[in-house]
């Protein structure tokens, strides 16, 4: 099959940063210096980094040094929440986590995609919602136009393609229901509940 694909072709034409290249630049010399060698209990000042450069963050979180945002005026988190280790909020489009949620490390919350059959590869964005109470565990990968519900858990190495409901544990690649993460009347799905704990972490 001949090449159908012309990535010379590709381009950003009607899409926006929100800010100038200026500004976007300016926050990844500081995301790379006083924000990442910041120490551990600095979340404060890694708070009012974001802030600075347009984010909206709640009261109380905690943001580890390693964690990266694209454009951080395309993202906002509500209160208490934590964001752990080599988290990536790859925010080309809007990123909103509510608040007491956990978003573990490793985790990767993608708002970006391309058109797989455009041979010049247009670029698709779609916003992440992470609603009050949600976890997203350890080195789960969120996809573009995802929504995960109040109190909703994404399973470890989880790839979430389609949205979690309200007090429902997914696991898996791709991710699928597991049980409920508060207690309601619940199939086992084959798993005994040794297992399903495993499963989660």
């Amino acid at each position: 099959m001949r090449n159908l694909v012309r990535i010379d072709q590709y381009n950003q034409d009607g899409y926006s940063r929100g800010r100038s290249g200026l500004v976007v630049l300016l926050w990844w010399f500081v995301q790379g210096s006083l924000f990442r060698y910041s120490i551990h209990t600095m979340d404060g000042w890694r708070r009012w980094l974001l802030l600075l450069f347009g984010a909206k963050v709640g009261k109380g979180v905690k943001i580890r040094s390693t964690a990266r945002f694209t454009y951080p005026w395309k993202v906002a988190i509500g209160d208490h929440t934590w964001i752990g280790d080599h988290v990536e909020f790859y925010s080309l489009d809007m990123i909103a986590v509510g608040s007491h949620c956990v978003i573990s490390q490793q985790s990767y919350l993608c708002t970006g995609s391309h058109q797989m059959n455009d041979p010049a590869f247009g670029l698709l964005t779609k916003p992440i919602v992470i609603r009050d109470g949600a976890w997203v565990a350890s080195g789960a990968f969120v996809y573009p136009g995802v929504t995960i519900h109040e109190m909703a858990v994404a399973g470890a190495r989880s790839t979430v393609i389609r949205d979690i409901p309200a007090n429902e544990v997914h696991v898996g690649s791709p991710a699928n229901f597991l049980k409920y993460r508060f207690q309601q009347k619940e199939e086992s799905y084959g798993y005994s509940e040794k297992e399903k704990e495993a499963l989660v972490y």
